[in-house]
């Protein structure tokens, strides 16, 4: 990603459109283009097969959004535009997967603080600087110079999913957040179970407290009835070898 800040068009958001198509590729882009969509073809692959979590709808959509994007904009040269989404997408996921690794650690301070380094970084750069440089660019920049056609309104609707699947995953990073804050530890993530296995879970435990319940009143009638019927509970008597009881 470090390439990436040494190009113009990163600060100068118009320069996305000079020469337009007739941008060259450079092969540093290349390789930063087949790496990241090798990437995310096989989050897809993988995705079955990971854990089944309450947004893996938006997870496939997500993927599905990003590899058509990333496919589209290499096809009709809109690699400036392209490199900027992914370096925005990138500053968020270098503290997401350092966060998981330690949470596997059991390392609480470490991840809860990488954890909200990962929450700024994201809300910053996807509520903030991605509707500025990429949308705003997107949409009102390039019409200065072209007219909109096929691509324009392909792309642009891509990027508005990616944007609503943004809010989405804000509001549960924001939920988790305002969590950590009342209780000062990180609640486990809000995505993290299904909701088959949440259920499950209840299953559980209510099947655990009936056996309880069960195994507890069966002791106590038990005991009452020894009790009722003049005899000593068995634990204050001793068997001999012969199979005799003998009293204490």
């Amino acid at each position: 990603v470090a390439f990436s800040f040494q190009k113009p068009w990163l600060w100068d958001h118009r320069e996305c459109w000079t020469g337009y198509p007739q941008q060259p590729l450079q092969p540093s882009l290349f390789w930063y283009y087949l790496l990241e969509l090798s990437f995310y073809w096989s989050l897809v692959f993988t995705l079955p097969f990971d854990v089944k979590r309450k947004d893996f709808k938006e997870q496939i959509v997500h993927h599905a959004a990003t590899i058509f994007l990333i496919s589209f904009s290499y096809c009709a040269n809109y690699i400036r535009i392209g490199t900027l989404v992914m370096v925005i997408h990138d500053a968020s996921d270098c503290f997401l997967e350092p966060t998981k690794i330690f949470n596997y650690m059991k390392w609480k301070k470490t991840c809860d603080s990488l954890f909200m380094i990962f929450s700024a970084v994201f809300l910053i750069s996807r509520l903030v600087i991605f509707p500025y440089t990429v949308l705003y660019n997107t949409y009102y920049y390039s019409m200065e110079i072209f007219q909109p056609f096929f691509g324009y309104y392909f792309m642009n609707a891509l990027l508005i999913i990616l944007q609503l699947l943004h809010v989405f995953w804000s509001c549960l990073i924001i939920h988790m957040v305002y969590k950590f804050i009342l209780q000062g530890t990180m609640e486990k993530d809000m995505r993290s179970d299904t909701e088959e296995s949440d259920k499950d879970e209840e299953r559980e435990k209510i099947r655990e407290k009936e056996k309880n319940g069960i195994t507890y009143f069966s002791n106590v009638t038990s005991n009452n009835y020894i009790q009722r019927n003049g005899s000593e509970p068995l634990n204050n008597r001793t068997h001999l070898t012969n199979g005799h009881v003998k009293e204490r």
